[in-house]
């Protein structure tokens, strides 16, 4: 039963991601990131429940490393191509399934060996034929905010595997998403405060005319392309919301099942990748798809296998 919910919550990342690029069109990524997380701590009101004592404590953790990665990855793909970056996202399930080992000393069976190996030389083949693309991966900003996200999208992995052993998934899901919230909102306001505060520091002239001022937007117009954003409602906003609180309900109840693995099911839900590929290309007209569809079909392949043997 894991290793279904883990392909269900594959299928609603992928979707997730191209409606998390849709919705940028019209806000800032801390704006997209803040609404998203606002939006889904209300679907998931009627669920809320009071939990065991000190909770706050274990669920803060995993509230700043999931605003870690979703603030640098979501930075990340408005500078990046979407297939790079779901291309480079897919690169997590490296770091998890080795870790998974060390940590949890967890095992593979021979045939599971196959699907792993399979899809990590899926992923390794994919991110050769990004470079076609001419992103320079050193120099790249965008190369360098994927980075912290994988980074801390791992460490976030490992952690929801350490606190699914006492707590109940809908609870974590619930309380962790709110945090989240939290810190976003928090980090929004500081970077309002400090790119205001840099503004005002740097303004020499007195602007009295209304000429001067962005028509409509209430700002200067050093403020208007200073990072000082105002929010817009989108509709995809919303659907973004449902698509990660389901994605993210499917995720949590395969870990609490009892034989879940780590390893297998973060390779697995490396499936949204394929989503996201293809509706990439439909939707974004994005380059080098034939090269890329190759390697997507070795990594289909070794997902196919981890979930038969599993």
């Amino acid at each position: 039963m894991w290793i279904y919910l883990s392909l269900a919550s594959a299928v609603l990342l992928g979707l997730y991601d191209v409606a998390k690029k849709q919705s940028l069109k019209r806000n800032g990524v801390m704006w997209v990131l803040l609404a998203v997380s606002v939006l889904s701590s209300l679907l998931l009101a009627p669920f809320f429940r009071l939990g065991p004592a000190g909770h706050f404590a274990i669920l803060v953790p995993k509230a700043l490393l999931v605003s870690t990665s979703w603030i640098s990855g979501l930075a990340a793909m408005k500078l990046l191509p979407l297939t790079t970056v779901s291309t480079i996202k897919a690169s997590r399930p490296v770091f998890v399934v080795v870790l998974s080992m060390v940590i949890f000393g967890e095992r593979l069976s021979l045939l599971q060996w196959t699907g792993v190996i399979l899809a990590l030389t899926a992923l390794w083949l994919l991110s050769r034929s990004s470079r076609s693309e001419g992103i320079i991966f050193h120099k790249n900003k965008g190369i360098w905010w994927m980075g912290l996200s994988v980074v801390s999208g791992v460490a976030s992995a490992l952690y929801d595997k350490y606190i699914m052993k006492g707590l109940d998934p809908m609870f974590v899901l619930c309380w962790s998403n709110l945090y989240v919230a939290v810190v976003l909102a928090v980090v929004l306001g500081v970077k309002n405060i400090i790119v205001r505060h840099r503004l005002k520091s740097r303004q020499t002239v007195l602007v009295n005319s209304t000429a001067d001022i962005m028509p409509g937007s209430g700002l200067l117009p050093e403020e208007a392309g200073s990072g000082v954003e105002r929010f817009k409602w989108d509709w995809y906003l919303l659907l973004t919301a449902v698509l990660i609180v389901l994605a993210d309900g499917c995720y949590f109840y395969s870990l609490s099942i009892e034989g879940a693995m780590l390893s297998v099911i973060s390779l697995v839900r490396r499936f949204s990748v394929v989503v996201t590929f293809v509706l990439g290309a439909l939707l974004f007209k994005e380059q080098n798809i034939r090269a890329k569809a190759m390697d997507l079909l070795i990594l289909l392949s070794g997902i196919a296998i981890l979930v038969f043997s599993s």
